[in-house]
């Protein structure tokens, strides 16, 4: 199947993570992307490894950059050359979509403010991505993943304590920003069909990361409370969290009064002991919640504790490293895995898109889901043919 967005043609001018990842969720979804880099070095991410790939030929490539630029087409502009410059306006002429996430300022510095966009192309949607806004008093700052999730808060959720703030694993305020760059492309492009004019839409890692503050922001703006990192337990659910058994650690989650009934019978605890009955009796009392079920399994490996919580009907888990993930056939049968066909590497297994589609009919589900995906391009691998296609005219 060729994808929702099949027809589309996405002009990406973005580079690092959040707008490269929400090119690469356009691509994903059928869309032609076209990502446009600066000769010779292309992409920043291009040279962030190790891990590298080498192959035999010595084209190294990064493995940063590969996870974030499957589907796409590569094509090297100098966008400081007139020439090269004639080639992105016809470019953003024939396009549906423009992404970027240059510092605010630097595109219109270049040529290509919105309104000369909008002059070339006034059907086209733009998607810029900022560090902290692109106005406001501190709307120029660069955006970097790591100084954005503290100055936007989540590290101060994040960590054992309080006084050990930690980052999110992955740069989860790039990826957010370029997830909610998506959604907000998408939504312009439907407007787009009742208005047949594109607008801006605009996000940064300072809005994406507060937009997923969920309950914690509103435990400040509606609450007056400021919660702060408290590690593996959550602030409003007990238990729910992360246990200690004999050898290892399992999971788990009560999150109403029927489930810590059940996972109190199943281990002979009693539910109603005092400071216990109700939820927020055990969020107040938390630590000892967690001294009490730490004894319980102190005597049980995490197997079987599983076995246990599962066969109770409590929700369990353990926490896998990534080659488990990735090697787990739920994993795989939910299409989390890719296979591609890169030109210098060949063959390789990427992370898949998250995304699923059906068809529903009289006879049942008919997945529609966009199998065939093309691997992160090596360094302009598109440029004579979209060079020839640009300048000639050709389709």
């Amino acid at each position: 199947m060729p994808g929702p967005l099949d027809g589309v043609l996405v002009v990406d001018l973005t580079r690092a993570l959040a707008g490269p990842h929400a090119g690469m969720m356009l691509g994903d979804l059928g869309a032609r992307v076209i990502k446009v880099e600066s000769p010779g070095t292309g992409d920043d991410t291009r040279g962030w490894g190790p891990p590298f790939v080498q192959p035999d030929s010595g084209t190294r490539e990064s493995t940063y950059f590969l996870s974030a630029n499957r589907n796409k087409e590569s094509i090297t502009l100098d966008l400081k050359d007139d020439g090269d410059k004639a080639l992105l306006t016809e470019l953003i002429r024939r396009a549906d979509v423009l992404l970027e996430n240059f510092r605010p300022g630097t595109l219109a510095r270049l040529g290509f403010g919105t309104d000369v966009l909008a002059e070339l192309n006034p059907r086209l949607v733009t998607l810029a991505i900022s560090g902290f806004g692109h106005d406001g008093p501190e709307g120029g700052r660069a955006g970097y993943d790591q100084i954005a999730q503290g100055e936007a808060g989540l590290m101060s959720l994040t960590g054992p304590g309080p006084d050990d703030p930690q980052r999110v694993g992955v740069p989860i305020g790039d990826l957010l920003a370029g997830i909610y760059g998506a959604y907000g492309v998408l939504a312009a492009l439907l407007e787009r069909q009742h208005t047949g004019r594109g607008q801006v839409v605009r996000t940064s890692l300072l809005a994406a990361i507060v937009g997923v503050h969920a309950f914690q922001g509103t435990a400040w703006t509606v609450g007056g409370q400021v919660n702060r990192a408290q590690g593996n337990h959550h602030p409003s659910i007990a238990p729910y969290g992360l246990f200690r058994c004999a050898g290892g650690s399992v999971q788990l989650s009560c999150g109403s009064e029927s489930l810590w009934r059940r996972l109190c019978a199943e281990f002979g605890l009693d539910p109603d002991a005092a400071g216990l009955a109700t939820n927020g009796e055990r969020v107040g009392n938390r630590e000892r919640v967690i001294a009490l079920l730490e004894e319980a399994f102190a005597g049980i490996d995490a197997p079987t504790l599983l076995a246990r919580l599962d066969a109770a009907g409590i929700p369990a888990g353990k926490v896998r490293t990534l080659d488990e993930v990735y090697g787990w056939d739920q994993v795989q049968s939910q299409g989390l895995l890719v296979d591609v066909e890169h030109e210098t590497l060949g063959r390789l297994q990427l992370p898949g898109p998250p995304l699923r589609f059906f068809a529903a009919g009289p006879d049942g589900e008919t997945e529609t889901t966009k199998r065939d995906h093309a691997a992160p391009p090596v360094l302009g691998a598109s440029d004579s043919q979209l060079r020839a296609w640009l300048t000639e005219g050709n389709t």
